[in-house]
């Protein structure tokens, strides 16, 4: 540990080797050697770096956690139940035994430690030094129980135990309390400290404040009475089978842990930790679920599935599709057992890949060991695999029509259990959620309907029956129904399927002579054959699975695996296959007890920190039973099957002879023998062992597959033919375990162990003995010691000082590695005890580096917020100077554009003057008809008024005249009346058309005119269009003229001469008599150049210049006439004379930077050594080295 002390002498770091040498020099145990792993990858640190001043290497200290933890241990170690064989003395007392593994699925053969109880005087004054210390520290133990009046454990006569109160205690016996009062005497090595009442139900185990066999059952049994199921034993998930169903799943609780709004023990926290560590770190995580059969692994690995899909959505429904594959493996992988209404018959593991966006974008499945022989034997009470009930009762007519599909009763291979249904479930219901999920993976109606075909095939197959002819017992096969219904399904002849069921070809020198086989080689030859089919069909199906879920597709290198493997069994008969499920379970422990029993303890031992190892029972020897080389169970197993003679009994005595001095091993009677595995010991029948290990297929039935019209039943033949050499299932079993091991050793493990309350699979119920003994076969009680002493956080000098050095204010400390991490521990006050110093490592205690995060990520985030501040004002800076910028060039091209009234720019303004001058000629024609129209129809009512008058005045004067009035004549005044208000009216009329003329006129001069000048427009267009022409052929004729002076992109490159009176013109424009001193001076420059036919730009420029007169000329009389003409509201002639000011101006700056240049060009052209006279002196120096 680290202390604060003066300067020494010597370096801090040569202090702390020192310490550390000297305390290795101690006596203390020799720790076992554990399998090797890879070497960490941060380095050592530099011998002759010293540490920080401020800063000594002391004695290793132990915090008060520890020292408890320490003082009360030696007195826990004889306590029963927390371990099977373990003395109060197993630390002090031991020795190593090496042996070695002839195989390991980790790539080398390391050496085992099996530690012992040793004997002699060393071991007995170790031992007398323990109990005397463990005898003092329970005594205060008890004192202090007695005091605060505290309960404890007490061991009933039953084998119970029962929370009691000390009363009193007298030598090695106590007087103890029920709670129903009774009072009796008791051992005190009887009695085990119990944890206080506010520790009941606590999430973690490592919480307990006593770490014993009753408190740890207690607490989980207290947990489970109230529907927790879920408890953590450091860095184990513990799930107890509640056998009923929870009401804790789904997506509130998903989105509770997704959103941390949950930080309780469950499945859904596991998984998120798995992803959130691939995410974090960039690794490849592992969730392995173990545990006996019927402990609930199943359900397990489909919610953690199932959180995954939803905390990762992919793109395309691949999530949906990883979950339907549950669906068709529990179908076609999982059946009823004694122990299990869902047990799965084969072990797989689940790769979900993940893109870099941490989106699911594939998956892929890997199975190991199907339960063949469950399709054609299986006991009472039990089932086949699910598949074949689902076909037989939800089957559509259709279908059962063109198979032939019967009820599940008429099978034989399935009605020798009468356990036809499951308790609940509906087997019609869920073969439609098959078949949806059939569709869901993208397999096709054809492949469906072949599918289903050959599982009829397999129980048709059952129904052939076989007679017996003659004396020599052999056989014919029975013409019936399922003859004729298996070769329909094969497509095959039946005289071909009855040959290869009852006979077979011995080889005779070049032929073959056929031979009648008896009824028991013949039934064995149809079981094969259904067991072949039914395994070929599972396998290809989890091949299509894996097409549609994007095998062999580009992966991006991450993925979560999720182990699901048949869990430990135990039955009444044992066989072949649950030797094999046995042994991946051993196999399954040893990797358990290697991460987190084995390279824990490695870790600190070889790092030197403090520590004192953890005893735990290790299976390495039941592996060693199983795996050695030539005298290994399976090297037997396999020897005996190659024996053409060979039997069960055999085997059984081979094994005897070979396997009896194995503590592991016992031979039994019959041909049976038994394993002490690391869940308990098991009896195994060796009847069918070298069969079912062989697995046999004749010949004859590989001909008949081949020969069939069915797809599958050639590629499932062709499949044999194309293997070199047959293994048998014992060797393949062991190469594909070796190869998952391998597989999930380079992956980072999250354990999930799975408890089965009790055997009966009630909910309620807790058998504290089942489930203890399951406790103590994995080797939880020891996980969680370690847990709760160890240091769970280790992480490397480099690593750590990367991650955390930012935070170090002081900048004097030495920037190695070493120094870095140990200054921000002091900077931070990180007290010496929740942290260890190793070579390579800094160890922390539980929640140390989680306080480190928080301020690493609150100075981050004040970093960010600072960050964003100073980006945002470089932003906006940079911004408001692109702005003004672009308002320079904006006003640049601005101005170019004025002064070109034909440049696109200018396009709308004369468009909008159009527009405006033909609004206006449109209103004031409508407003002249509109007046015209009034006029006309007042004439025309006035003329009609008149008329009606003159109408009304002789109608009464002829009325007078009827009225015998006397008659008179009409006056000539009337007649005059009249007369002059026709010629007014007239006059009128004639005065209106001719106004109405004038404004034709009016209006057709206006069109003349703006056509005149849209004219001019044109012309200047096109003029501007030459120019530009023109100042391009200039620009390379003058790259041709001079090929040894640089182009300049702002004035034109054309040889000329002008004086500096010329030069010098102020703001007036340089005349004709000026252009012609230039163009004699460039003649006269030209006199000595060679008759290349290039131009003269100065003539070019001279006539620019008259160009140029001429449109100015041109522009400035169109805005004399514009404004001498009449007015016009849309044309402004002051306006217009402003901008052709500009635009002279503008053209005439760019004249005079053009002439000044020119003027250099051609006084070059006229000295040309004076450029060579100017270089300077290093360019003469790079010449002469030249």
């Amino acid at each position: 540990m680290l202390s604060v002390s003066p300067t020494m002498g010597r370096s801090s770091l040569e202090e702390m080797l020192d310490n550390l040498l000297r305390r290795e020099e101690k006596p203390k145990d020799t720790p076992p050697a554990l399998p090797s792993r890879p070497t960490s990858k941060a380095r050592l640190p530099p011998a002759r770096r010293s540490l920080p001043v401020n800063f000594r290497v002391g004695e290793v200290g132990v915090g008060v956690e520890e020292g408890k933890r320490k003082s009360g241990e030696s007195g826990r170690e004889g306590e029963v139940g927390f371990r099977r064989s373990c003395s109060s003395n197993s630390f002090l007392n031991k020795r190593v035994r090496s042996d070695r593994l002839e195989e390991s699925p980790y790539g080398c053969c390391p050496a085992v430690a099996v530690e012992e109880s040793s004997g002699g005087a060393a071991a007995a004054g170790g031992a007398s030094t323990s109990e005397a210390t463990s005898a003092v520290v329970w005594e205060d133990n008890i004192r202090y129980f007695i005091k605060k009046k505290l309960r404890v454990w007490c061991r009933l006569q039953n084998g119970q135990w029962e929370l009691v109160t000390i009363q009193s205690t007298s030598g090695e016996e106590s007087h103890v309390q029920l709670p129903a009062g009774n009072v009796f005497v008791v051992a005190t090595a009887d009695l085990l400290p119990a944890n206080p009442s506010i520790l009941e139900g606590v999430g973690d185990l490592i919480q307990l404040s006593y770490l014993n066999g009753p408190s740890v059952l207690h607490n989980l049994q207290h947990r489970y009475s109230h529907d927790m199921i879920y408890s953590k034993a450091g860095p184990v998930l513990i799930a107890i089978n509640p056998f009923k169903e929870m009401h804790i799943y789904g997506n509130n609780y998903i989105t509770a842990y997704r959103r941390k709004l949950a930080d309780s023990p469950h499945v859904y926290a596991i998984a998120d930790a798995s992803y959130n560590e691939m995410v974090r770190d960039g690794v490849n995580p592992s969730i392995i679920i173990s545990g006996e059969s019927g402990a609930g692994k199943t359900e397990m690995a489909k919610l953690a599935m199932q959180y995954l899909a939803a905390l990762a959505d992919g793109a395309g429904g691949i999530e949906l599709k990883v979950l339907q594959t549950n669906c068709i493996l529990e179908a076609f992988g999982n059946a009823k057992t004694s122990k299990n209404d869902n047990s799965s018959r084969f072990g797989k593991l689940v790769e979900i890949h993940f893109s870099t966006a941490g989106k699911i974008c594939g998956a892929r499945i890997q199975t190991f060991l199907l339960e063949k022989s469950r399709v054609v034997q299986f006991t009472e009470g039990e089932r086949s695999y699910h598949i074949f009930y689902q076909l037989c009762t939800g089957a559509p007519t259709s279908l059962r029509d063109k198979l032939h599909i019967k009820e599940a009763s008429e099978y034989k291979f399935l009605n020798r259990s009468k356990s036809l249904a499951i308790d609940g479930i509906n087997d019609a219901q869920e073969f439609d959620k098959l078949k949806e999920a059939l569709d869901a993976i993208g397999i096709c109606k054809e492949y469906q309907e072949s599918l289903f075909s050959l599982l009829a095939l397999v129980l048709w197959l059952g129904n052939v029956s076989f007679e017996e002819t003659g004396n020599d017992n052999r056989v014919e096969v029975v013409l019936d129904e399922a003859v004729t219904v298996v070769s329909e399904l094969m497509g095959c002849s039946i005289s071909d399927l009855i040959l290869a069921l009852s006979t077979r070809n011995i080889p005779a020198g070049k032929d073959s002579i056929p031979k009648s086989l008896t009824l028991q080689q013949a039934t064995d030859a149809r079981d094969a054959l259904a067991k072949f089919i039914y395994a070929s069909l599972f396998d290809w199906l989890v091949q299509k699975i894996n097409q549609s879920l994007g095998e062999g597709k580009k992966q991006m290198g991450r993925s979560i695996a999720i182990l699901d493997i048949c869990g430990f069994e135990s039955y009444e008969k044992n066989s072949f296959e649950q030797l094999c499920i046995n042994y991946a379970n051993e196999r399954l422990q040893q990797h358990f007890n290697r991460h987190l029993l084995k390279l824990v303890q490695e870790d600190y031992e070889a790092d030197g920190i403090d520590w004192t190892r953890v005893k735990f029972e290790d299976n390495l020897e039941c592996l060693d039973l199983f795996e050695k080389k030539s005298l290994g169970l399976l090297s037997i197993l396999d020897e005996e099957s190659n024996l053409p003679k060979a039997s069960y009994l055999t085997f059984a005595h081979k094994l005897k002879q070979h396997l009896e001095p194995r503590p592991r091993f016992r031979a039994g009677k019959d041909g049976s023998f038994s394993v002490h595995h690391f869940a308990g010991e098991v009896l195994y029948d060796t009847h069918g062992f070298l069969e079912k290990n062989r697995d046999p297929l004749p010949s004859e039935s590989i001909h008949l597959l081949s020969s069939c019209s069915s797809p599958l039943l050639k590629l499932f033949a062709s499949s044999v033919l194309d293997r070199s050499q047959k293994l048998s299932v014992a060797t393949t079993f062991k190469g594909q375990l070796y190869k998952l091991m391998q597989q999930l050793e380079s992956t980072s493990p999250h354990f999930m162990h799975c408890i089965k309350p009790n055997e009966m699979r009630l909910p309620g119920k807790f058998d504290k003995d089942l489930v203890l003994r399951q406790l103590r076969c994995c080797g939880i009680l020891e996980v969680v010691r370690i847990a709760r002493s160890c240091y769970p956080k280790r992480i490397t000098h480099q690593e750590f000082s990367q991650r955390y050095g930012f935070l170090l204010s002081d900048k004097n400390v030495s920037q190695d590695p070493l120094s870095v991490s140990v200054a921000v521990l002091q900077q931070f006050n990180v007290l010496p005890e929740l942290y260890q110093v190793g070579y390579t490592k800094l160890y922390f205690r539980a929640g140390q580096i989680d306080a480190l995060d928080i301020t690493r990520k609150r100075v981050l985030q004040a970093i960010i917020g600072v960050q964003s501040c100073f980006r945002g004002y470089k932003a906006r800076s940079q911004f408001l100077e692109l702005k003004a910028r672009a308002s320079v060039l904006q006003a640049f091209v601005c101005c170019e554009n004025g002064s070109m009234d034909h440049d696109e720019y200018a396009h709308p303004l004369k468009q909008k003057h159009r527009r405006c001058a033909s609004k206006s000629l449109d209103e004031k024609q409508s407003a002249i008809i509109h007046l015209q129209s009034v006029i006309r129809g007042w004439l025309a009512r006035r003329q009609f008024d008149g008329i009606q008058n003159c109408e009304n005045l002789v109608d009464n004067f002829k009325v007078q005249q009827d009225s015998n009035i006397s008659e008179e004549e009409v006056t000539p005044s009337l007649l005059s009346e009249l007369e002059r208000r026709v010629a007014k009216a007239e006059a009128t009329i004639s005065q209106k058309e001719e106004e109405n003329a004038a404004l034709r006129a009016q209006l057709q001069q206006c069109d003349k005119r703006w056509a005149e000048y849209e004219t001019k427009m044109r012309a200047m267009e096109e003029m501007w269009q030459k120019q530009v022409s023109l100042a391009a052929a200039k620009k390379s004729l003058a790259t041709e003229t001079i090929p040894g002076l640089p182009a300049r992109p702002d004035a034109c490159p054309s040889p000329y001469c002008v004086s500096d009176d010329n030069l010098s013109t102020g703001s007036r424009t340089p005349d004709r008599s000026t252009l012609l001193n230039l163009s004699d001076c460039a003649s006269d420059a030209g006199a000595g150049r060679e008759p290349n036919g290039r131009l003269n730009v100065v003539n070019h420029l001279v006539k620019e210049f008259e160009q140029r007169r001429q449109v100015f000329d041109h522009d400035a009389k169109a805005i004399v006439e514009i404004q001498s003409g009449p007015l016009n509201p849309s044309v402004s002639a002051g306006g217009e004379l402003r901008r052709l000011k500009h635009r002279f101006e503008v053209w005439k700056k760019e004249y005079k930077v053009r002439l000044r240049d020119t003027r250099v060009i051609v006084h070059k052209l006229e000295h040309p050594d004076t450029d060579s006279r100017r270089r300077k002196w290093w360019g003469l120096l790079n010449t002469k080295r030249t």
